[in-house]
């Protein structure tokens, strides 16, 4: 079966990225019966953008241009099978996304969806691109059972089109050293988030509950691993993190704060995520289902 991927891709640095690289190694993975004939449609981020993609890489969208998406639709017919989309609102183009339709709505071949944001309080306009997205799908698929409940009763969407595929936890056996960014806190209590650096990460509610955790735990050193993300990176430059920084210093807590700015790959991150002793997310925003029930397995597993 030859199947055509739809997804930011790497080496653009965005979670569903490496997302996307992952289920396609897997589906190409020889242990599981063979190479799949399959090929990516990447999403660049910004209209004068061209990432050196890898060779799977056969077709890509600007972001914002919506003519784009019409002629990856063409593509995608003329030369897969199947289509496998990977959908957050945030990495197409027009209003809250809503230029994926533009691909959806011209594709003749079966289109399976993961969805990896599902809103519990969505706009007008945000349930109904993903209502849409859902009748042109044969199959939607979540990862929490959280997500399976709101596309039934906020979104109406038909339960035998749900497929619930959770996350999972990887193979954590192997070499367990310390990254060399951690070294000098072997004797701390190491407090850990990571991700790319945006406001809705909310890393400001931790530090402000500093003052009272290091009252009782002087030992406490909370790290936070992640670039700034790109798009608030061209629009802000390093504010948030600035800001973050200026906050430390204002309530006397510099000192048990950390920033390695750094993209990893997922053994890097397994190897940090090892050496820790509590992961926090502070995500403002709920929706972030997928990532923080994500940690809850591998934290067991650790």
């Amino acid at each position: 079966m030859k199947i055509g991927l739809v997804s930011s891709y790497p080496p653009r640095q965005c979670g569903i990225a490496t997302f996307s690289y992952n289920l396609l190694s897997s589906l190409q993975d020889k242990r599981n019966g063979g190479k799949i004939n399959s090929f990516v449609v990447a999403l660049n981020d910004y209209d004068d953008n061209e990432y050196a993609y890898p060779e799977e890489v056969t077709f890509s969208i600007q972001q914002n241009v919506q003519q784009d998406y019409i002629k990856a639709a063409e593509y995608i017919n003329s030369n897969a099978e199947v289509c496998m989309l990977q959908h957050e609102y945030g990495i197409y183009g027009g209003n809250h996304g809503v230029y994926i339709l533009s691909l959806l709505n011209r594709l003749t071949i079966p289109v399976i969806t993961t969805l990896h944001t599902v809103l519990k309080d969505p706009s007008f306009l945000q349930k109904s691109i993903l209502q849409e997205i859902a009748r042109k799908s044969s199959r939607v698929i979540v990862m929490t059972r959280l997500a399976v409940k709101f596309l039934k009763t906020i979104y109406e969407i038909p339960e035998e089109k749900i497929i619930l595929v959770e996350h999972g936890v990887p193979e954590l056996a192997g070499d367990t050293h310390i990254q060399k960014e951690l070294l000098p806190f072997t004797d701390k209590r190491i407090l850990f988030t990571f991700g790319l650096l945006s406001k809705n990460k909310g890393i400001e509610t931790v530090i402000r509950a500093l003052p009272d955790v290091v009252k009782k735990h002087p030992d406490v050193m909370y790290i936070v691993l992640g670039k700034t993300h790109p798009a608030v990176l061209r629009n802000s430059g390093e504010e948030y993190r600035n800001c973050l920084k200026q906050l430390a210093v204002e309530l006397e807590v510099d000192k048990h704060v950390y920033f390695i700015d750094k993209f990893v790959n997922d053994e890097e991150l397994f190897t940090y995520l090892k050496s820790i002793d509590i992961y926090i997310t502070p995500y403002q925003n709920e929706t972030q289902i997928t990532a923080e029930l994500y940690l809850m397995p591998l934290a067991q597993a650790l």
